[in-house]
This record gives C-alpha cells, structure tokens and sequence, in this order.
C-alpha cells in the first residue's frame, strides 16, 4: 500500500483541464501528463475513481441560455464526459494500468453502466474507475456527480482539480487582490458564495463529511503530494473538523 493516510480517492478533473494549448477538445501531451500522475499513483495502491467534465467539447448550459433544450444540451454535455471518460481510459490503459469506464447513461456498447456494488469490487481490485455522463441527470453539473460518486463509494477524499491554487474570494486570475483561503468550512463556502462547487454538490459533502481538497492541476506532483497528505492547495471540511 503506498505512504498515504488515504485508501480511496476520487478525483474531479473538470473538461478545461483536459484543453491545454488547445482551443478546444483534447491536448494529448496534458492527458499523457494526467495518466503518468494516476498511474504513477494506482500503481502504489491507492483506490482511484475519476469524474471528468466535459466542457472542452460541449456546454450544455451556455447552449440553453441561447435557446437549446436545457434537457437536450444536459444529455449532449453528458455525452461529452463520455468521451473525456475513454480519452483517459485509452492513456492510462496504454501505460498498463487496468481502466474501467462506468456510465450513467445506457451506452454499454462502448463502455459499464453504473452499478455502485460492480464499481466498488473494481476499486478494491485496484482498477482505476472512471464515472461517465454525470448523474445520469439534466440540471445536475458533474461537481454535483463528483461529489454522488465519492459518497457512494466511501472515498476518504475528494479531490477537485483546477487551474488555480485553490479557494479565492474572487478569480485571482482578474484580481490579483482575492483572498486565498488554506482551509475553510462548507458552510463557509455556502454563505460567502465562493465558487468552490455548485450547492447541490456542497452540501452532499457537508452532509456526509467527505473532506475535500482543492488544488492546481497544472502544479507538478500535486496529486501525488495529496495523496502523501501534504496540505497543498485549499481544504473545505464540515465545521466540527476545523
């Protein structure tokens, strides 16, 4: 088992993440630099799960807002994940780490269903385990899936992936002024209205005392020092564990 206080992780990687240089889709020398860091890590034996956003293909909710079915463009950016789900997959399967992709939606052509017992024995069995097509759910963003899937499976953490170091009190990338919070409450993030997740996804981690961590994906070893237990980036908790 590797050196970390943690046995299972669910990490959140919005589809931005996947764009690098990119304008838009996948950069494949950033999504072969995301597999070596998971791999790196199932290799040492930690239980991993993944939710990956699917915003650097569709957007389901920008489209609503110019006229589109709102349920139509939620199913299309759940469709979006689905390939993000297989890009990752394909990688890390590549560098002989053992992938399943489970979906909410009905596509067992290409990849599971989920089933929550059938994804718990892939982790314990050491398959990194990708959830797909959110919650299956219009109206529900993939933070809301991430933090579902985490509860679920009984992760020990959640770990959102961003561009930034972590909880601001506004976009430090437009005001270099913003806050930075180290450590901070859900129901501080709520009152404030920090963009940390959407509230639906806030409160199933608050209610159910999965911890989460906030952190720069574009910082070189970050996931590997989480999971070391290092306090890099942001942690949000219930209050009772401030």
């Amino acid at each position: 088992m590797p050196q970390t206080p943690y046995r299972r992780i669910l990490l959140k990687l919005s589809g931005e993440a996947l764009l690098g240089d990119e304008s838009c889709g996948i950069d494949p020398k950033l999504l072969g630099r995301l597999a070596d860091d998971i791999a790196d890590l199932a290799r040492q034996g930690l239980q991993l799960a993944l939710v990956i956003g699917g915003g650097n293909i569709f957007r389901g909710a920008a489209l609503a807002a110019e006229g589109m079915d709102r349920v139509t463009g939620d199913h299309m950016g759940m469709l979006a994940t689905l390939m993000n789900a297989l890009a990752m997959q394909d990688a890390l399967e590549r560098r002989s780490v053992p992938t399943r992709v489970m979906s909410a939606l009905k596509v067992n052509q290409v990849c599971e269903d989920y089933i929550r017992r059938r994804a718990l024995r892939h982790l314990e069995k050491g398959l990194v385990t990708i959830f797909a097509a959110g919650t299956g759910n219009p109206f529900f963003t993939t933070d809301s899936a991430a933090s579902l899937r985490a509860v679920e499976i009984g992760a020990d953490l959640l770990v959102k992936a961003t561009k930034v170091d972590g909880v601001f009190s506004d976009d430090p990338m437009t005001n270099p002024n913003a806050t930075f919070y180290k450590r901070l409450t859900y129901d501080q993030a709520i009152a404030e209205r920090l963009k940390v997740m959407d509230t639906t996804a806030i409160v199933l981690c608050r209610d159910n005392g999965i911890p989460l961590r906030i952190l720069n994906i574009y910082e070189a070893g970050a996931l590997a020092r989480v999971a070391a237990g290092e306090d890099i980036g942001s942690l949000v908790v219930t209050g009772n564990e401030q």
